[in-house]
């Protein structure tokens, strides 16, 4: 099992820039696929990014693909999403997610066993 806790949200202006943190503890960060995910109200949670444990595959959703960045840092335990050009329509609850060690990268939230608490993004128009 793995800690993780979102941080970097807040309210930005559309066409604005954003970058989360989430911050995983235990000692089998690297091995681990990360996700994000978000969840808008009345919505259910879509996934957004996901990386693989070296970093080496990244993939997106369609709605973010070239706005949004998902990287990792293995030495800090740490994954990272840049968001630009922030969008109304990106309003959510951002949710970071790891799989399990040695898993294949996944955009499947029932692919993921462990979840943050969620961090908050409104873009206002």
């Amino acid at each position: 099992q793995v800690q993780l806790v979102e941080s970097g949200g807040g309210l930005v202006q559309a066409g604005g820039s954003l970058t989360l943190s989430c911050a995983a503890s235990g000692h089998t960060f690297s091995s681990r696929p990360m996700g994000w995910f978000r969840q808008a109200p009345e919505k259910e949670r879509e996934f957004v990014a996901a990386i693989s444990g070296a970093g080496s595959a990244r993939y997106y959703s369609d709605s973010v693909k070239g706005r949004f960045t998902i990287s990792r840092d293995n030495a800090e335990n740490t994954v990272y999403m840049q968001m630009n050009n922030v969008e109304p329509e990106d309003t959510a609850v951002y949710y970071c997610a790891a799989a399990p060690p040695w898993t294949i990268v996944t955009m499947t939230p029932t692919g993921y066993t462990d979840w943050g608490q969620g961090t908050q993004v409104t873009v206002s128009s």
